[in-house]
């Protein structure tokens, strides 16, 4: 991919904004609806994939296997909206690949249990607000607020990835 192109200006930006950003939301769909969960995100740079751990006896596991269409939204110093579709990637090596001691806490068990799973969003769109910039910011919302078209303001962009 050309390292100038839009897709790739995209990925840098949207890089830039979650990086800081260590849980985001997993939205996944179940038999009653959409479901939201915190996720922690890997410690990776957004290549237009996203990777999370969880274990496959949960129901967002089992909710994949069902619906593989999901939504990544992060909140912080931005808002990031990522809408893709999830793959699940059994692999312990992968998994080893991103594994922490604070996980061994948090799930409760080490790398090479065979219950853990890795999801892997790969990312169709994403819609993010630059919020970092107060300025832009008030004045996208004073806008907003008045009716008047945002679009150009630069705060508030959706790319499409495929």
């Amino acid at each position: 991919m050309n390292p100038n192109s839009p897709n790739q200006e995209a990925i840098k930006k949207i890089q830039e904004l979650i990086k800081d950003i260590d849980i985001a939301m997993l939205t996944t769909v179940s038999e009653e609806g959409l479901v939201s969960r915190p996720m922690k995100t890997q410690d990776v740079e957004f290549d237009s994939n996203l990777w999370f751990l969880t274990k496959k006896d949960t129901s967002k596991f089992h909710e994949l296997l069902q619906n593989q269409q999901v939504n990544v939204a992060y909140a912080g110093k931005s808002f990031v909206s990522i809408r893709g579709e999830a793959e699940l990637v059994d692999n312990t090596e992968k998994i080893k690949e991103f594994w922490s001691p604070a996980y061994e806490k948090i799930l409760e068990t080490t790398f090479e249990d065979p219950n853990l799973v890795l999801i892997k969003v790969n990312a169709e769109s994403a819609e993010f607000w630059d919020a970092g910039n107060k300025f832009k910011m008030a004045s996208f919302l004073f806008r907003r607020l008045l009716g008047k078209n945002t679009e150009g303001t630069d705060l508030n962009q959706i790319v499409e990835f495929h």
